[in-house]
């Protein structure tokens, strides 16, 4: 595996890749990496010639009260993952090399989609996460590009810039890598106590009671989106969860309409300091 930390080197390095016309596969980390993330490099493996992976903690991504200065940062484990896990360029580049010594003068905004869910309570959060990810598909001009479907509205958000900023590259959702309890996998879940950890599963087996809710009303076509909504809000708040939101959307987030025959049930909350976020998606069968 080649480490590469600044932009002219990766163009150095994937040079000869693109005069060859081999495909390129891209995973962008912000590194603490775990299973889920090597889902990802493996999935990349068998779709494109040439896996890079980037680890960049980025700084526009977060609020100001929010974790970017206690972020975990474990670089020599991370790199040691990725050498074992078909990566053949890591692109670990310093926040001079993404945004300049200037302030940074160029934004990318998804409007109305980044404004609503996580959103709400997180104003920029996707502002940062489109300006990023815009300039490392400008970087890498990858092939591919794979992205975890635990973070659903993220990955929404970046089909659209991907779309609209006429990129040539596929965006393909990954699904969500589980514990065996149910937990969705998180760099943030190291945050959790002993007693966290014990309480977090809830979040899975809400999602999974609603889902469960949905396919038995869809029986008799008394399907309550809001009911269930906010049974699952509580049932959460009851187990010492201070909850952002539980929604119940149509696969493009759009407000919930009985006709679509599939949907995905969102859920955002704080379990102590910690905010972590699930999904789960529901199909009729006759869908």
């Amino acid at each position: 595996m080649r480490t590469e930390t600044t932009i002219q080197g990766l163009h150095a390095a994937l040079s000869p890749v693109r005069a060859s016309r081999k495909s390129i596969g891209f995973v962008a980390t912000m590194g603490n990496l775990h299973e889920g993330h090597l889902k990802l490099v493996q999935e990349a493996s068998q779709l494109c010639d040439v896996v890079v992976v980037s680890i960049f903690v980025n700084p526009t991504q977060f609020g100001p009260n929010e974790d970017f200065a206690n972020y975990p940062r474990t670089f020599e484990a991370d790199s040691n993952l990725l050498a074992e896990a078909n990566c053949d360029i890591l692109f670990a580049p310093s926040t001079e090399q993404i945004y300049g010594e200037q302030p940074q003068k160029t934004t990318v905004q998804v409007n109305s989609l980044a404004d609503d869910l996580c959103g709400r309570t997180r104003p920029g959060h996707f502002t940062g996460v489109a300006t990023v990810v815009t300039k490392l598909f400008n970087i890498v001009q990858p092939t591919v590009a794979l992205f975890g479907e635990k973070d659903y509205q993220q990955l929404a958000i970046i089909r659209h810039l991907a779309n609209d900023l006429c990129f040539d590259v596929d965006v393909i959702g990954v699904p969500t890598v589980r514990a065996e309890n149910g937990l969705a996998l998180s760099s943030r879940n190291g945050y959790l106590s002993e007693e966290e950890l014990i309480l977090a599963p809830a979040i899975y087996a809400a999602l999974q009671t609603i889902q469960a809710q949905i396919l038995d009303a869809s029986e008799n076509g008394k399907i309550d989106f809001d009911g269930f909504a906010a049974e699952g809000r509580k049932a959460l708040e009851k187990q010492q969860f201070a909850v952002d939101y539980v929604e119940i959307r149509n696969p493009d987030l759009t407000p919930a309409q009985i006709d679509q025959g599939k949907w995905v049930i969102l859920v955002a909350a704080k379990l102590g300091k910690t905010r972590l976020i699930d999904n789960l998606t529901v199909t009729l069968p006759s869908a």
